[in-house]
Order: C-alpha cells, then sequence, then structure tokens
C-alpha cells in the first residue's frame, strides 16, 4: 500500500506560500515556452490539488492529472473550475503506465519525490507522441534545508541542471532548454531556486 506523504497536508495546500508563489512563477512561464493548442491532451504529473493544471487547463482539451496522493486529488476534484477538461488519476505511473501518448507532459515539484529519476524520465517518453513536449519544474541543487529535515518522500535536494539535461537526452530527449522560473526565499532569508526545463521527445530512429 502506497503510503500517502501529502494526507495532513490537501486540505490547506492552496493556502501555503510557497506552493502558490512557485505555480505563480511556473505556470506564466510555461504558458510561454511550450506551444498550445486547444485539441492537446496533456498530462500532469504529481499534479497535486492543480495549482499547475488550473493555469494550462483553458489551453488544452483534457488535462490528466496523475498523482499518487488520493488526499491531494480529492481537494483537486472539488474545484468546479476544473471539471469536464481536468481528470483526476491516481495511479503510478512506474508501476502502470496510463496507456496512452500525449502531445505534453508537465510537471511541477514532482521529480524530486521519485527515486528513480531515470526510470521516471524513460515513463515521461513513452508517455509523448513523438515530437511531444515535456516541461518540468523543480529545485536546483541545494543542501538539504528547503524540506524540513523530518520530511518523508523527498529523494533528492533539488538536481544539477547540466546532469538532468544528459539524462533527458539519454531518456531520449532533444532541445533541451532550462530557465530560472522564481528564487522561493524561506523567513531565515534563504533562496531557493526554482527551473523550468523544456525538451520534445526524440521521434523513433
Amino acid at each position: 500500500m502506497t503510503i500517502d506523504h501529502f494526507e495532513q497536508k490537501a486540505s490547506d495546500w492552496d493556502t501555503r506560500p510557497v506552493p502558490l508563489q512557485i505555480s505563480a512563477a511556473v505556470g506564466p512561464l510555461l504558458r510561454q515556452r511550450l506551444e498550445w493548442n486547444d485539441a492537446m491532451r496533456i498530462m500532469d504529473f504529481g499534479a497535486g490539488t492543480g495549482l499547475l493544471a488550473s493555469q494550462v487547463a483553458p489551453l488544452v482539451a483534457k488535462v490528466v492529472a496523475v498523482d499518487i496522493s488520493p488526499s491531494m486529488l480529492e481537494a483537486l476534484a472539488q474545484k468546479p473550475e476544473l471539471k469536464g477538461v481536468v481528470e483526476p488519476r491516481c495511479q503510478d505511473i512506474l508501476v502502470q503506465p496510463l496507456g496512452e501518448r500525449f502531445d505534453a507532459v508537465v510537471s511541477a515539484m514532482a521529480l524530486h519525490h521519485v527515486q528513480d529519476t531515470d526510470r521516471l524520465l524513460g515513463s515521461f517518453r513513452t508517455h509523448l507522441k513523438p515530437g511531444g513536449q515535456l516541461a518540468l519544474a523543480d529545485l536546483d541543487s541545494e543542501d538539504g534545508t528547503f524540506h524540513p529535515p523530518d520530511t518523508d518522500g523527498v529523494f533528492h535536494h533539488g538536481f544539477d541542471r547540466e546532469e538532468l539535461r544528459r539524462k533527458l537526452e539519454a531518456a531520449g530527449f532533444e532541445a533541451v532548454r532550462f530557465w530560472t522560473a522564481v528564487e522561493v526565499t524561506r523567513e531565515d532569508g534563504r533562496a531557493y531556486p526554482v527551473f523550468l526545463v523544456t525538451a520534445r521527445a526524440r521521434a523513433a530512429p
């Protein structure tokens, strides 16, 4: 049975300043850097309560909001503005793929919660159509102080951009580009940059 690490956080997640700050910065950058049309079907990986999905849903035909936290997806499902366009899917795509390919995969602050980054990037590739777009937002490498020390389900203290570029290329992506989306400043004054990386799924040879 999968542990829901966000069960105690879902009810007030949308009022927390850090998720709000990140989604408010990542959403507009995502809309700017990807190519959108109203026929697209996209996957939002680690969708949580739908903070990112709500920013891209008006641009596309369907968002499949994937997460392994039932409580976070329940909060998403309660949002009337997402009904009909955003479909919650409580599923671990590393165990059970969705069985369809998407025009784009987007994700914000979920990559560091997955232990096997290479396997996840490979899964993104198989869930994308050839030429499909990928956009991931996450932390730059940090010293482990972004999360409280007792936080469960954190496997990476951010990511080195060049190392992540190599991993993306090895997983079958091209045209990898990075931007700094926002710097999150904690109460103690520490700043944590959050990047957005975009790429395209290479066509099969």
